[in-house]
């Protein structure tokens, strides 16, 4: 436009005066201006007006949460990201339990959410194949997971349940496993416990049943023991990396991959702490890895460990006891389903395929499930769905399972979790040797809010005060 101006004042009269070409100059650059500023008005009123009308549509045709032009479902959950379990529900209460939704566009991130039990059977079991965890869920969790059993599909999966499989149900292994969780509970756990109760003090129960678990996991699948538990309550490196990397590495869902990606290659933001997280992480456990198979070469067998890292690198009275607490297991079973230690998962269409009830879904397209809502729907669960009721799990006094594709805390189908069996003992262990000494008491006015991360937390805690229920009791 600008270079357009030399030529329309070549082509003007040679008696025009200077103050004449000045004039004729600010009267053209006027008009310009005024045509550039209505036409970005008009143009802006255009676009609102079909985001309005995109909007409405939208909400017409779609049961589910708000779909925004080019943003997707992205405003919708960070508009809701503080209570987004129960937002989340009630989303799928209104839409009959399953609702379309999309990312942000360009992304190529969009499916159906839906927590409808045959529509999960048909995703976990009868059509299995169609729905693996896929690219978008194995490329956001591979820093961390790389491609071990939780991270993998086809023939790779099939490999790693195979090998773990045939060592989680050795006798060897199970016995062990239950040795050192006794032993941990009774020569760390409750030696802790009675520290606190010493003190007098509040503490965070939470934290202390994490530590537990950390140390157990480690001690059963690994051979060491990180010290969680420690009467110090000392801060292990390893442990505060991997639920960070957890943590970071579940807003990669929430954030568009250009953006995570971008961020990851520059090194900034969430993608710095998270790399450096995972490298904690990683050089722990290859540390231990590494350990291992030289004491495998200097020794030339492993025989004297029965954990199950040393078993896959190699190639009792009390389990009755707690097999009889059956009204404890209904209790840990309604826990669980109304606060899943994991709250949704996903899942990826291979091929176009129908729900049963009748959900078209797309090659390529995400399936987002969340179990944390379906505890709280009374098609699933009846009208008392949202009462804490343990007497559901029980019938004539034994303890009764439920449908598994109903009831998906575990996962469900071919890739139902290996490790639910000691789940159960870890948890009637704890929960036992913890109740027949003491009462506990959540603090007053405590708040007990849901974390937004890949296993459910409690966000602040859960502050609670023990005394001895017994006295004497060993």
């Amino acid at each position: 436009m600008h270079g357009a101006l030399p030529a329309l004042y070549s082509s003007l009269p040679i008696h025009l005066s200077t103050r004449d070409i000045a004039v004729m100059r600010n009267l053209v650059f006027s008009s310009i201006q005024w045509l550039y500023t209505h036409l970005c008005w008009e143009v802006s009123i255009s676009l609102l007006v079909l985001t309005i009308l995109s909007c409405i549509l939208q909400r017409l045709t779609n049961k589910g949460p708000m779909l925004w032009p080019v943003m997707g479902i992205l405003p919708s959950v960070f508009l809701h990201i503080n209570n987004i379990y129960d937002w989340i529900t009630r989303s799928f209460i209104k839409a009959g339990g399953t609702f379309h939704f999309r990312g942000m566009w360009m992304d190529g991130y969009y499916g159906i959410m839906t927590i409808v039990p045959s529509n999960i059977e048909y995703m976990l079991k009868t059509k299995f194949k169609n729905f693996p965890k896929g690219r978008h869920y194995i490329e956001r969790f591979y820093d961390l997971l790389g491609n071990g059993i939780f991270n993998a599909d086809d023939q790779l999966w099939k490999e790693q349940r195979r090998f773990a499989t045939s060592e989680m149900h050795s006798s060897r292994f199970v016995e062990y496993s239950f040795q050192t969780m006794q032993d941990l509970v009774h020569q760390k756990l409750l030696k802790l416990l009675e520290k606190l109760v010493e003190s007098g003090d509040s503490f965070d129960l939470q934290e202390v049943l994490l530590r537990f678990t950390f140390d157990n996991i480690c001690t059963a699948a690994l051979g060491i023991d990180p010290g969680c538990l420690a009467l110090d309550l000392p801060e292990i490196p390893f442990a505060k990396a991997f639920e960070e990397a957890t943590e970071f590495t579940l807003l990669r869902f929430l954030v568009p991959s250009f953006v995570w990606k971008v961020m990851r290659l520059l090194g900034v933001g969430y993608e710095k702490r998270l790399k450096k997280a995972i490298k904690i992480v990683n050089d722990f456990s290859e540390k231990i890895v590494t350990d291992r198979k030289n004491e495998l070469v200097k020794f030339g067998s492993l025989n004297d460990h029965s954990d199950l890292l040393s078993r896959l690198i190699e190639d009792s009275d009390q389990v009755e006891e707690l097999r009889k607490m059956v009204y404890l297991q209904a209790a840990l079973s309604e826990s669980l389903r109304l606060y899943p230690s994991v709250p949704f998962d996903f899942k990826e269409v291979i091929e176009d395929d129908v729900f049963p009830d009748g959900t078209m879904i797309k090659k390529g397209s995400q399936v987002f499930y969340s179990i944390y809502s379906m505890a709280r729907m009374e098609s699933i669960w009846g009208k008392d769905c949202l009462e804490f009721k343990p007497e559901r799990w029980l019938k004539d006094g034994q303890f009764v399972s439920e449908n598994q594709f109903k009831y998906v805390v575990f996962n469900a189908g071919p890739r139902l979790c290996l490790g639910k069996k000691f789940a159960y003992v870890q948890m009637k262990m704890v929960a036992a040797s913890i109740l027949l000494r003491y009462e506990v008491k959540v603090v007053e006015g405590h708040k007990v809010d849901p974390k937004l991360t890949t296993t459910l937390y409690m966000k602040h805690g859960l502050l609670v005060t023990i005394k001895p229920r017994l006295v004497g009791v060993a």
